[in-house]
């Protein structure tokens, strides 16, 4: 997994505009600043989410939001701690971005926004976009699903696509057993290996 650590920097420029999005994973306060899930650390993708999400609303690019937002009946909560319930702080963006707008919203009532039916029919809306770029948290769960979800959509339509995950503008949460440099390491393996671009940051 060493080999995560020397990869290079992407150039956003290098994208074609039409034929890109930028899919922004749950940067929301509940996995941040407030609730069961939250982690402060995870603080440290929101400056370089900032600055690419500025570029793409200047080139008037497709970008998606994805806010973690659950009922409290949700079946997830099972597995989790109730967190993000609708309309809560918690299941908001955080201020940062909010404030740079430029994004469409889609709400997510699992781990994986794949399964979404809004953003199935993004897919089919426009057909063209087979370059993704995907930042957020939290790498190992969210991230990951969604990242492999979109790839192997793909290929099960034959179609080649591009998916970028730049390793400094994802996270996940630090708890004793659960350290994250440990668990970023292992998902960003596991998307390499997979056929998704990993890249040091974006320029």
């Amino acid at each position: 997994m060493s080999q995560i650590n020397n990869k290079s920097n992407f150039y956003l420029k290098d994208l074609p505009i039409k034929q890109t999005a930028l899919i922004i994973v749950d940067v929301i306060n509940g996995f941040i600043f407030e609730g069961s899930l939250s982690c402060k650390a995870i603080e440290r993708i929101i400056p370089p989410i900032k600055k690419t999400l500025a570029y793409f609303k200047e080139n008037e690019m497709k970008v998606i939001a994805f806010s973690d937002s659950h009922t409290e009946k949700s079946t997830e909560f099972l597995t989790f701690p109730e967190h993000c319930l609708c309309g809560t702080f918690e299941s908001e963006i955080v201020e940062d971005l909010k404030s740079i707008g430029g994004y469409s919203l889609l709400f997510k009532n699992s781990t994986n926004g794949f399964h979404e039916d809004a953003f199935k029919k993004l897919l089919k809306d426009f057909p063209y976009i087979d370059n993704f770029v995907i930042v957020g948290d939290c790498t190992d769960i969210c991230v990951l699903q969604f990242a492999l979800s979109l790839k192997t959509y793909f290929n099960k339509e034959n179609r080649e696509s591009n998916i970028i995950v730049p390793v400094d503008s994802v996270d996940t949460f630090n708890l004793e057993d659960h350290p994250s440099e440990f668990y970023n390491l292992i998902a960003l393996d596991l998307m390499d290996k997979a056929g998704i671009q990993i890249v040091k940051s974006l320029i």
